[in-house]
């Protein structure tokens, strides 16, 4: 198996972080790599938002949680479990030294029909996997989380974002401070099939 593969399958999502800072230049050279990603019709509809600050990952952090209490509540789940979960996602918020929301400009697009919304949600996510693996490649590990999408509206307010950048997903970013699980796959012949 080439090298190349072989990087490309180590990477592992990391959950918890040492608390060493990023260089700037290093989140600078991962974000340019994301920008490589293919996008449908090159439109390039990511934008980035790099949560650094201390405070900012604190509101960021009570916002997400706030929402996630009210549905869980909502849902009828224990009282116990609900608070452990908040718990554990602010202290996970906490420990990220950085947090890199990804958004979708809902502006940018050809035509407004939902093929076009979804070419753009797919070439985002895209822009998110690259990153991923960017930061991979600098020796970083990195966790793709998805608590915005229940939090769309309370992660734009409290970032102050501009109303057509649509969160899609958290990924935090740091150097590891755990060894990665092994990864279980499900076979090829249940995931493909050959026509």
């Amino acid at each position: 198996m080439n090298s190349a593969h072989e990087f490309l399958r180590s990477r592992r999502s990391t959950r918890r972080f040492r608390p060493d800072p990023i260089p700037d230049s290093v989140i600078e050279r991962i974000l340019t790599t994301a920008t490589y990603a293919p996008s449908a019709h090159n439109l390039q509809p990511w934008r980035f938002v790099i949560v650094k600050n201390p405070d900012s990952k604190s509101r960021l952090g009570i916002a997400l949680t706030t929402k996630m209490r009210v549905d869980m509540q909502a849902e009828g789940a224990p009282e116990s479990e609900t608070e452990k979960r908040v718990a554990n996602s602010l202290r996970r918020i906490d420990e990220a030294p950085v947090i890199i929301l990804l958004c979708r400009d809902v502006t940018v697009v050809r035509t407004d029909t939902p093929e076009e919304t979804i070419m753009n949600i797919q070439s985002t996510a895209l822009a998110g996997l690259q990153l991923l693996l960017a930061a991979h490649a600098e020796g970083l590990g990195g966790n793709w989380i998805c608590w915005p999408l229940y939090a769309t509206k309370e992660t734009q307010t409290t970032l102050g974002l501009p109303e057509s950048w649509e969160p899609q997903a958290l990924v935090f970013v740091g150097y590891a401070d755990e060894e990665p699980k092994q990864k279980e796959l499900k076979s090829l012949n249940i995931v493909s099939i050959v026509i």
